[in-house]
């Protein structure tokens, strides 16, 4: 029977995508001067993994370039060399090819070959930089009637194994996993340490994928020993082990990595089958030839992972431990999410219905319904959190890029993130990548200065871009802040006016600021590869506000600009509050509400050709009466008659002016534009409990355009 391999290569790939991801982030992070030997370690880890799935795959050019990756790697941690800046690049460079390499094995993408090349060249002619040194000499062994050999009858070698300290039981499990490659046996020394000696005729590779799976492998130790030969005592069990050829000798002599100077592995390799399997045919990369510029806004962007969670790599069941995760795909997430949404409605329209029963008549009943009711409140919340992703998976993308596009202009900047483990839904992660990677590059080239001008203006010559996330209320809010030159209030004015657009001196800083979200608007003195034509901050604008949210910009000149995002942490299930204006149900997202209440006739003013204020507190808010906007017949035109509800949205408050208040609810968010049409005024649309259809209130767009209110809608 056929084993459809496509599975196994999907798994293939998400890890070695995250990986890559892993590596990067600690090259990033390494310390040149002193780095930290598990930062090392960790980042060898990946490139030995990604080298043994690729082999094992057939994917012989990514292995190439794995394995002299790897092969310079092994020198830096054993500290045969000293780790240069010049090293780190490479290996960034490296990253990115064997990115590319990836896309054009998973999804048929070209591959700049000549970019590889140069990449393994480049390897190669760091590892030779200081010479290779001599590898180290085998033990003297014993004098011997013959030599012994290194490989037995039928290709066995004999492997020396010493594990880290584990617990018996792990110690005991792992002997089981390993005596499937051959006959092993098992010792404690006295400090508690165990030692294994198995004769396989497997890899070493496959060895340390079964230790991978308890012990940490740069903690393992694994040498070749010798065969003996068996004299008469020796069958009888009275022969001792032969000494142990380390592994570096081994390594210079049999080569037992996927590729050595005389391809001879290769032959192995196409023997025992590597490569070959049914049902998929890894994609033929070596003609896809071009020389492409990369992405101008992240080309080292990856694809969305199908899961909703980081995969360990050590996933699996393995010797009594259990994953801490699985992988599930998007669609089973998004379906099940839907599954509970329609729960939801279903369990409101169940309490509307025993709200009118007898509570004496019904009490077993009603006990039923409420502890439905908690049920479904906590499946929905440990639903969401599973759509809910990191902020990390955003800011991941950025250090690479700040540290090239900084390179590239001649500047200087440290980047630091605030609040990456501040959780968003997925669909609006995917969709904020975009606008946050314009915004950082233009921090960097238009707000941050040159070292020179930083330090005659009395700054340090490296710059500070940080990006940070926190939550406030039911809403994220993500910043880019820079320490540059702030914004320009005279150059933005001109440009303005250069282009014909109604301005005036008499604009606050925040409406000059918000000019440059214009369509075409720029200041850039000279267009660059970078930035300066204008486009690309009204469509950040743009998307934003798609998404529910608002973008806020505070600058203040030669001290640096923050440009703040407001977002809904979801738009899938919210809380809401159900509020009536004449026969019609409308839904104010409750992450909006502050209060509700009912004026008294004094605290009413009116404001010639600017509506209404209601004094609170002392405070004056503009009054939003809803009947006006939607054109509805109300119950009451007087405010002090009817409900007033206190919104705030992005600092600004204003009271909205109501009938009634129904009451609070858990309410399934419907897209109202794929389903109908876009309505002005309205984010979307419910199902209610007796299976009507709410309205679901835009409240940021109520609020922004409040000042606007007079006899005619805002929404004209």
């Amino acid at each position: 029977m056929s084993i459809d391999m496509s599975q196994f290569f999907q798994v293939f790939f998400d890890e070695a995508e995250e990986g890559l991801a892993e590596m990067e982030k600690l090259l990033l992070a390494v310390n040149v001067a002193s780095p930290d030997e598990e930062d090392l370690n960790a980042i060898f880890r990946a490139a030995h993994s990604i080298k043994g799935g690729s082999a094992t795959f057939g994917l012989t050019d990514i292995t190439e370039i794995t394995h002299v990756l790897e092969s310079l790697l092994d020198r830096l941690r054993q500290g045969e060399m000293a780790l240069t800046s010049e090293h780190v690049d490479a290996f960034l460079a490296a990253k990115d090819v064997l990115k590319s390499m990836l896309d054009g094995h998973k999804h048929g993408a070209v591959v700049d070959l000549d970019a590889v090349g140069d990449v393994r060249m480049l390897l190669q002619s760091l590892s030779k930089a200081q010479g290779t040194p001599p590898a180290p000499k085998a033990p003297p062994v014993a004098a011997a009637p013959a030599p012994q050999p290194l490989i037995g009858p039928g290709g066995t070698k004999r492997y020396r194994i010493d594990l880290p300290t584990v617990t018996e039981r792990d110690a005991d499990a792992l002997a089981e996993e390993l005596a499937m490659l051959g006959k092993i046996e098992k010792s404690k020394a006295e400090d508690g340490h165990w030692t294994f000696m198995l004769d396989t005729v497997e890899s070493v590779d496959d060895i340390v994928a079964i230790c991978a799976f308890i012990v940490n492998v740069a903690d393992l130790k694994i040498s070749q020993a010798v065969i003996p030969v068996q004299s008469k005592e020796e069958e009888q069990g009275y022969g001792f082990f032969a000494p142990f050829v380390p592994k570096e000798e081994l390594e210079r002599q049999q080569g037992y990595g996927f590729f050595d100077d005389d391809e001879v592995q290769d032959a192995v390799d196409r023997e025992r089958g590597y490569g070959f399997f049914p049902g998929f045919i890894p994609l033929d990369i070596s003609e896809k030839k071009v020389n492409a510029e990369p992405e101008a806004v992240h080309p080292d962007d990856a694809p969305l992972p199908i899961t909703e969670q980081t995969a360990e790599k050590k996933a699996a069941k393995q010797a009594g431990h259990e994953s801490s995760s699985i992988r599930v795909s998007v669609e089973k997430v998004d379906q099940l999410i839907n599954l509970v949404g329609e729960l939801v409605i279903t369990q409101a329209m169940i309490e509307q219905r025993v709200g009118t029963l007898d509570p004496m008549l019904h009490e077993h009943l009603l006990n039923s319904v409420n502890q439905l009711t908690r049920n479904t409140r906590d499946l929905q919340e440990s639903v969401m959190s599973i759509r809910m992703m990191p902020m990390d998976y955003v800011f991941s993308r950025f250090p690479r890029m700040v540290r090239d596009l900084a390179t590239k202009l001649g500047k200087r900047v440290e980047f630091v993130t605030h609040g990456a483990a501040t959780e968003l839904d997925k669909g609006l992660i995917e969709r904020i990548v975009d606008p946050l990677t314009h915004l950082v590059r233009n921090s960097i080239d238009h707000g941050i200065e040159m070292p020179e001008a930083r330090r005659a203006s009395g700054k340090s010559e490296a710059g500070t871009l940080s990006l940070s996330a926190e939550h406030q209320g039911g809403n994220i809010i993500i910043e880019v802040s820079d320490d540059g030159g702030g914004l320009n209030r005279e150059r933005i004015l001109a440009k303005a006016r250069q282009q014909e657009m109604q301005v005036s001196d008499s604009l606050t800083d925040a409406e000059v600021w918000q000019l440059i979200f214009a369509p075409g608007f720029s200041t850039a003195e000279q267009v660059t590869d970078v930035s300066g034509r204008g486009v690309g901050m009204d469509v950040v604008k743009r998307n934003i506000l798609a998404m529910g949210g608002a973008v806020d910009i505070r600058s203040s000149k030669g001290f640096g600009t923050t440009i703040s995002i407001s977002l809904p942490l979801t738009l899938a299930i919210l809380d809401g509050m159900s509020i009536r204006i004449g026969h019609e149900i409308y839904i104010l997202p409750l992450g909006y509400v502050v209060e509700s209440l009912q004026p008294a006739p004094q605290d009413i003013k009116d404001i010639s050709g600017q509506g209404q204020v209601i004094k609170v507190r002392g405070e004056y808010l503009p009054l939003i009466p809803l009947y006006q906007i939607f054109n509805i017949d109300p119950s009451f035109t007087d405010p002090s008659q009817g409900l007033v509800v206190i919104l705030e949205s992005d600092g600004k408050k204003a009271a909205l002016f109501v009938d009634d208040l129904i009451g609070q609810q858990q309410i399934v968010v419907k897209n109202l534009e794929s389903n109908y049409r876009k309505v002005a005024g309205i984010s979307g649309a419910t199902i209610l409990g007796d299976g009507g259809v709410a309205l679901i209130v835009d409240v940021a767009a109520l609020l922004r355009s409040s000042r606007q209110l007079n006899d005619e809608s805002v929404f004209s």
